[in-house]
Parts: C-alpha cells; sequence; structure tokens
C-alpha cells in the first residue's frame, strides 16, 4: 500500500538532519563540478600560485580566501591606513592553521575542507532546529532553502568563515535549548571571535535564555488534565498562538540565576579580539577602523548609513556594481520583512538574534556588498520563509518554484565567483 504524503515526510523529517546532509554532500558534488569546469577555463587568478589542492577545491579559493591563507599561514599584521589581515576575525583561520599543520602546511586545502566540515554541521544542526518548531513540510522546504539561497555557496569550500560562524552559532543555541548554559556560553564566545556581527549572538543567547524562564513559570501555572495522553510522537509541532507579551519577560528576569549568568561568557570570544588588537597595534577596534581603508572604503558615518553610494550606482546607472549589489540589498529587505514571522514563531530571543545580526552589515556596509552573506547567518529567516512558502493558503508549486529560481542564481553566482567577481 502506498505510503501517504503526510506520513512519507513524517518519517523524512524524523531523520532529516541525516537526509540534509545527503543533500548538502550532493550539492557540494554538483556545484564543485560546476566550479571546477569553469575554473579549469578561467585559471590561477595572478597572486594565486600557492594553490596547492585538488582543483576541485582550489576553484573555491576566491576573493578573501586569500586573506584568511595569509592570516593562516603568517599571521596578523596591520598597516593604518591600508588593507590588513586585521579586518577578519580569528576564530576560521585558527582553524585553518591547525587543519593545515596536520596538512603538512597545504593552508589552501585545509580552508575549503574545514568550510565543508563546518557547513556539515551547521546544516545538521539547522535541520535539527527547524524539525522541533515546524510543520514536516515547512522543515523540509526550510532546509532545501538553506542549500539553494544563492550566497549559500559559500559553505560549499570556499575559504571563508561563514561556515564555521554558522556551527559555532547554531551550535551555541542548540546547547542553550538543552540547558546547557556554560557549554552555550563558551561556544558562543567563538561565535563573537568569529565575525563582527557575532554580537547578536551574546544578545540573541542571553534573551533567550530570559525567555525560557518565562515560559517555564506560564507552563507551571497552567492546568494539567489528569489522564491525558500526551501529543503522538509523529505530531508535528503545534501552532504557536504567538510570543510570550515583553511583560512576562520582564517579570523573569528577576529569576534568572548565575548559571544563566554563565551566558555572558559568549561576550568573551569578541572581548579577547579587543584586547589582542589594543596590546599588539594600539587600537582595540581596529578591525572597524581599518574598514575605511582605500580599497574596502567602509567607514563609519552618515554617508555609510545611509547608503549614499548604493544610490550613486543607481543615479549614475552604474550596472557593472549595481548588479552585484542590488539582488543583496533585495535579500536584506526580504530578510527584514520576514522578521515579523520570526518573532511570532520563534519568540523574543531569535528574534533578537536575527535584527542584530541584520542591523550590522544594512548599517556598515555603504552598498549592501556583502550583505547577502550575512543574510545567511540569520537563519531563524530562513525558516521564517519557509513557513510563508508552505502555508495551507499557498498553492502546492510556490515552494519548488521559488526553489529553483534560487538554485538558478547559486549556480549563476558560483559561476560569477570562479571568474572572480566579488559576488557578496
Amino acid at each position: 500500500m502506498t505510503q501517504p504524503t503526510g506520513e512519507r515526510l513524517a518519517s523524512v523529517v524524523r531523520r532529516l538532519p541525516l537526509y540534509t546532509l545527503g543533500a548538502f554532500l550532493l550539492m557540494t558534488a554538483a556545484l564543485s563540478a560546476v566550479a571546477w569546469t569553469t575554473y579549469r577555463s578561467v585559471g590561477t587568478l595572478p597572486g594565486r600560485d600557492f594553490l596547492d589542492g585538488p582543483g576541485w577545491l582550489d576553484a573555491w579559493f576566491q576573493g578573501d580566501s586569500g586573506w584568511y591563507h595569509l592570516i593562516a599561514s603568517e599571521g596578523y599584521s596591520y598597516t593604518p591606513g591600508r588593507q590588513s589581515p586585521i579586518a577578519f576575525f580569528p576564530v576560521y583561520p585558527l582553524l585553518v592553521h591547525v587543519a593545515g599543520q596536520l596538512l603538512g602546511g597545504d593552508f589552501s586545502t585545509a580552508a575549503g575542507l574545514v568550510t565543508l566540515a563546518c557547513a556539515a554541521g551547521a546544516a545538521m544542526l539547522f535541520a535539527a532546529w527547524v524539525r522541533a518548531r515546524l510543520s514536516p513540510r515547512a522543515a523540509v522546504v526550510a532546509v532545501v532553502l538553506l542549500l539553494v539561497y544563492p550566497y549559500s555557496f559559500f559553505l560549499y569550500g570556499s575559504g571563508y568563515s561563514d561556515a564555521s560562524f554558522l556551527l559555532t552559532t547554531l551550535g551555541a543555541f542548540a546547547l542553550l535549548e538543552r540547558r546547557h548554559y556554560v557549554l552555550a556560553g563558551l561556544v558562543g564566545a567563538l561565535a563573537t571571535a568569529g565575525r563582527p556581527v557575532g554580537i547578536a549572538v551574546a544578545v540573541g543567547l542571553v534573551v533567550r535564555a530570559v525567555e525560557m524562564i518565562a515560559q517555564d513559570r506560564a507552563a507551571s501555572r497552567e492546568p494539567v488534565l489528569v489522564g491525558a495522553g500526551g501529543p503522538a510522537p509523529d505530531a508535528p509541532p503545534p501552532t504557536p498562538s504567538g510570543p510570550l507579551p515583553w511583560r512576562a519577560l520582564v517579570r523573569a528576569v528577576p529569576a534568572v540565576r548565575w548559571r544563566h549568568a554563565a551566558l555572558l561568557v559568549s561576550g568573551a570570544g569578541l572581548l579577547a579580539w579587543m584586547v589582542y588588537l589594543g596590546v599588539r597595534f594600539g587600537d582595540p577596534l581596529a578591525f572597524a577602523t581599518v574598514q575605511g581603508a582605500p580599497g574596502w572604503e567602509q567607514p563609519g558615518g552618515p554617508r555609510t548609513w545611509f547608503k549614499v553610494a548604493f544610490f550613486g550606482l543607481l543615479y549614475y546607472r552604474d550596472w557593472d556594481v549595481a548588479v552585484l549589489v542590488v539582488p543583496q540589498a533585495l535579500a536584506c529587505l526580504a530578510a527584514v520583512l520576514l522578521v515579523r514571522v520570526v518573532w511570532r514563531r520563534f519568540g523574543w530571543g531569535y528574534t533578537a538574534y536575527t535584527v542584530v545580526s541584520l542591523a550590522i552589515p544594512i548599517i556598515g556596509t555603504k552598498d549592501f556588498m556583502g550583505s547577502g552573506r550575512y543574510v545567511l547567518a540569520a537563519f531563524p529567516v530562513i525558516a521564517a520563509a519557509a513557513v510563508v512558502l508552505a502555508g495551507d493558503r499557498r498553492p502546492r508549486w510556490l515552494a519548488p518554484a521559488v526553489a529553483a529560481v534560487l538554485l538558478v542564481g547559486t549556480v549563476v553566482a558560483t559561476i560569477a565567483f570562479v571568474h572572480g567577481v566579488e559576488v557578496s
């Protein structure tokens, strides 16, 4: 007898992290084939003679990968007024350095392998996260969206820190949900030492911990029906009626204990990085100062906040650059519009993380360049998009159609990236 669609989906969701790992490996193989084919026609870019890996992995070594290779192989340096490696936070290059030493000094190969390992773990953690919060269909759609989001190509072997940051972020929240407060704080510290947007993890962890206390207090006051059975093991999670009132969070603050305060350790990663920069280079905020160097030209101030450069590109019809930044601006817009869904479905803690992780790149970039990758870090937004696409009132073809369009975008972005284009 043919198994009904709902039962098949429920069966898939029970093993969703494993299926996600398989899908990730298939996407890695397919996109690496695209990247390698493109790379063989383009050839190695000037200044990349040090590449030591197989061709399919060297193809992903583009853009800022060179900076991470420099840090992993030679360490940090800083020349005021010039582009310098201290713009890049230390967790990922340290992982590459360790892996490179184990590989006999093959740091470019190590960079790709570290990215793949971290991305595989992050994808599985994301699958476990959505499985616990969404209906089976929405959970599957969320995983597909993560894998085919056009800027997710950075997860498939590039020498960038996106995968390691996503892994530490999801890991910190997963540990918090299991009430491992000290471990969540320590893993959160790796996130805050991994990227500038890592401070969003510390904020999200603290707010989520208070929210969990409020939820426990609310649950303790709910009447229990004697003899009532629990939900069926395969039943989808119930649709939430909405987040707790903010007053409930405020009333929960006095119930915070020392074990909860261990989450504040998550800020130690950023603090340690600032101390290092202050002691060695005399500027604890050098990672921000260097953003204004010629070539990057991302200084703070009203011109950056209000995107004068971005609107200038559109006004003067500089389409060569606009074609790169407009999609990233649209990704940011879509993410912002989905924040309300994040709040209604996932609560205050994940909303706090999402808002801060989106605000930093949106405010801190002059033309949205790079923000496409930062939307990827705001993982609750991807789950919220799945909620919208997989809703009962949506046509069944909508989610597959959107996924197909995004997949085409991923392939195009991969080809452009291997050609040396600064995609994000």
